[in-house]
């Protein structure tokens, strides 16, 4: 489980078919085999790791559902490890289970907005939370397909989303308690719609 609080960036080394290599942020110095870290909003498991590169295995589900089949060597990805029993909880509740992979429609100084796969649609309230490549972010608004998120100086300066450009893709999770609430709802009018009484 993560917080969307992003605590450092790192540039992809290797990418290929099954396997992905980072650099290792000096303060990772926690890591181990088998820990998870968020990487850009996807939960990866550590399987091998140095004094600079993080390794890790990912399946082609994981780059048929996210951006990382476009990445190329030398790009950037947000990073954030997983939540310890106690810590503060300073962002939303990210599984790291990106669901579908948005595109910017347009970045300008604090504000990003972000085309949503139709699919997400139902689950992006405004005044929610989402999550853009692994950032907790509010959704400031919402036309048609269209998320509209604020960016404070604090993420533009410590994250990706600050160098995104029109046109480039985003990882996105929706809320998962806004998911949940929503399903439950849908599956409470389909028990109503499918009882009877005598």
């Amino acid at each position: 489980m993560f917080t969307g609080i992003i605590e450092a960036t790192a540039a992809v080394k290797k990418l290929s078919e099954g396997k992905l290599v980072i650099g290792r942020p000096e303060a990772f110095d926690d890591v181990a085999v088998g820990s998870s870290i968020c990487v850009s909003g996807a939960c990866l498991t550590v399987v091998a790791f140095d004094g600079e590169t993080l390794v890790f295995d990912v399946m082609r589900e994981t780059f048929v559902r996210t951006k990382f089949g476009s990445l190329a060597e030398g790009a950037p990805v947000n990073l954030e490890r997983a939540m310890r029993m106690g810590d503060r909880f300073e962002g939303h509740m990210v599984q790291g289970h990106v669901e579908g992979v948005g595109r910017v429609i347009r970045r300008m100084q604090n504000e990003l907005v972000v085309e949503i796969p139709h699919d997400l649609l139902l689950y992006v309230a405004p005044k929610g939370s989402i999550t853009l490549d692994g950032v907790s972010l509010t959704v400031a608004k919402i036309n048609g397909n269209e998320c509209t998120a604020a960016l404070i100086p604090h993420t533009l300066e410590r994250t990706t989303l600050g160098a995104l450009r029109k046109g480039d893709p985003v990882n996105m999770e929706t809320d998962v308690l806004v998911r949940h609430a929503v399903l439950h709802r849908s599956q409470r009018r389909v028990g109503a719609r499918g009882s009877c009484t005598r």
